[in-house]
């Protein structure tokens, strides 16, 4: 596997990879009007001009995941975080955050989760993020776990 940093050419894998992915999250919460599930393409594209995405490559160079971020004063926010389901838990999902964080070096990083979701959960917490709150966002039924985990530079 590699990870490497995608280009506006990967946008519409990356999202057709986050539909796949996200099913998970919408039939755990029973749920399929979640926002991942009904992005546009043109948001995607965008996210390429303020987020540095990265995206997990397998041997034959399929997308295998992806995740993005940003530094926004002077926090990491990561964001969609994905992995195609028949690549999880094999270590992709933590080798592109251990990428992303590497790649946006700050005191703080950010990140939310939906608060049942306890794979994701896990991985966080392995990885040093602690549960600051919970909360919902705009357009969304779904309560969330917002996480952060703060290191020395």
């Amino acid at each position: 596997m590699q990870i490497v940093k995608a280009t506006l050419e990967d946008a519409e894998t990356i999202l057709a990879l986050q539909k796949v992915a996200y099913q998970s999250e919408a039939a755990l919460y029973n749920d399929y009007t979640i926002l991942p599930l009904h992005e546009k393409i043109e948001h995607t594209q965008e996210a390429f001009s303020n987020h540095l995405v990265l995206k997990a490559l397998d041997d034959e160079g399929k997308i295998l995941g992806s995740v993005r971020g940003k530094i926004e004063k002077g926090v990491t926010k990561i964001g969609k975080l994905m992995v195609h389901p028949s690549a999880q838990n094999k270590g992709v999902g933590r080798a592109l955050m251990e990428a992303i964080e590497k790649e946006l070096p700050s005191q703080t990083y950010a990140l939310f989760t939906g608060s049942k979701s306890e794979k994701n959960l896990f991985l966080y917490q392995t990885l040093g993020y602690t549960i600051v709150s919970y909360s919902t966002l705009p357009g969304e039924a779904t309560v969330f776990a917002f996480l952060e985990k703060h290191s020395k530079l």
